[in-house]
């Protein structure tokens, strides 16, 4: 059964629409890949999914419930956020960073307890930063702060994390290693996660990694395309979502794998 839903959405600032008539699914265990050009509404989508913006019609669901008329603290056990930058003016510890995750169970007056410094122990253990939890955030690199952000995510407990764009500005190791931790969480914890990114090669990684995986693709507010990685991620769509000439080429890998990859060849 379906744990995320969105039904015939659309949102709008004034007369004009942002997005309209989106529909989609995502089941535990999932990961959704939203593609689309700069500008075309991924990011104002995921901020409804989130609950940062209204939708001017349609629904958002989870697990059969309407998240419409659910409270921000609700929501926030619900939905985490791993955003594309997080800006770092304060140097709190990492561990603290991670802690923040806790809000949602800690009441207004309240103090993290010893089972949220628990919960933020294990999310950085499972990310593989446990080594950074006494540095001040400030004084780490863009890549071990995105890590940072997916352990904060992941001690929030929720059973769906959003990530917008979460390898933008990483270099090429930690975009992977990024990637390499989505993929995994996604396997062994069954977390649905949707993703917005303007790289069409992440959809086929976490599939080729045994990730199940579906993309869409939103074209001028709505979806031009969606369903799984190897029906869109045509030549002829890449080619119409962003003006882009491709070629796409299937290999061996390891075993019986079938790797798939996007080689860009220059614009139309």
């Amino acid at each position: 059964m379906a744990l995320l839903q969105v039904l015939d959405a659309s949102f709008s600032y004034g007369s004009g629409d942002i997005f309209r008539g989106i529909s989609f699914s995502a089941s535990p265990g999932e990961l959704f890949c939203l593609l689309g050009p700069n500008g075309c509404g991924k990011t104002t989508l995921l901020d409804c999914i989130l609950g940062s913006l209204k939708l001017s019609a349609g629904d958002i669901r989870l697990d059969g419930t309407s998240t419409s008329g659910m409270r921000p603290g609700q929501l926030a056990r619900s939905v985490a956020y791993v955003p594309q930058k997080h800006d770092r003016t304060f140097p709190y510890t990492v561990h603290d960073i991670v802690k923040m995750g806790r809000a949602a169970y800690i009441g207004l007056f309240g103090a993290p307890s010893r089972s949220d410094k628990e919960a933020a122990d294990a999310a950085l253990e499972t990310v593989g930063i446990s080594h950074l939890r006494h540095r001040p955030y400030t004084q780490i690199s863009g890549g071990e702060s995105q890590l940072v952000m997916i352990a904060r995510a992941l001690a929030q407990a929720t059973p769906v994390i959003i990530m917008d764009e979460p390898t933008a500005h990483l270099d090429f190791r930690h975009e992977l290693i990024i990637m390499e931790t989505v993929a995994r969480l996604v396997r062994a914890k069954g977390i649905t996660v949707i993703m917005a990114t303007h790289f069409p090669n992440h959809a086929f990684y976490f599939q080729n990694n045994g990730v199940a995986t579906a993309v869409a693709l939103l074209h001028e507010g709505s979806f031009m395309a969606a369903g799984a990685p190897e029906d869109i991620l045509s030549e002829q769509n890449i080619e119409r979502l962003y003006g882009v000439r491709t070629k796409l080429l299937t290999c061996e890998g390891s075993g019986a794998q079938t790797i798939k990859q996007i080689i860009p060849l220059g614009t139309v």
